[in-house]
């Protein structure tokens, strides 16, 4: 059933107030998977714990495309799931994922995408847009209409473009430095941490 409640936009500092009090945004000293250092580290996967949250974000992402006819909300496994899951609830469309299968993302479980239909892909964080880029494809294979990418968190602070109408609740730039070329490291009062993260999202 669709959601009928006033859609209402977060302001950023809404935004970052819901990313921050989750856990999801924090600030420090941190080690990415990639080996690249930063002071700022986003695991959207502990704001997802929180229903309320969660109904928020993607009511935001859902208000951006309630006059988009959208059939069908997609997501990458394992970020986009849940996100697509609440943005088609709300649109009162389906919910879908990919998986990867042999390195290349799929459709599995018996879904499908009917030729024509209007699809929305949707993530929780992009920094280069690749699972995203995969993703569309997969819909064009099925040959439906990509009518729109929403995410959480546009890591590129904007710099990204699909080409097609796009929306992030929050955009940031997150600055990053070899290991040899961190300041905080330089500093030395903040100890380095590796939380885990995945390159090239």
């Amino acid at each position: 059933m669709t959601i009928t409640e006033p859609d209402v936009l977060l302001t950023t500092d809404e935004a970052l107030d819901i990313f921050t009090s989750s856990g999801a945004l924090l600030r420090g000293h941190f080690i990415f998977t990639s080996g690249r250092h930063s002071d700022v580290y986003m695991q959207c996967a502990q704001v997802l714990r929180y229903p309320e949250y969660t109904e928020k974000l993607a009511k935001h992402l859902a208000s951006r495309f309630r006059s988009d006819a959208i059939d069908i909300v997609i997501g990458p496994a394992l970020g986009g799931i849940v996100v697509a899951y609440e943005v088609a609830r709300q649109l009162g469309a389906v919910a879908l994922f990919t998986e990867r299968e042999d390195d290349r993302m799929v459709l599995r479980r018996s879904f499908s995408i009917t030729p024509g239909q209007r699809v929305l892909v949707v993530e929780d964080v992009i920094t280069t847009g690749g699972s995203v880029r995969e993703v569309m494809e997969v819909v064009r294979e099925h040959h439906g209409h990509v009518a729109g990418v929403g995410v959480l968190i546009d890591r590129s602070n904007g710099a990204i473009d699909f080409g097609i109408k796009q929306t992030a609740v929050l955009s940031m730039e997150i600055p990053s430095w070899e290991a040899d070329a961190c300041p905080l490291c330089r500093e030395g009062r903040l100890p380095a941490v590796k939380p885990g993260s995945r390159p090239g999202r």
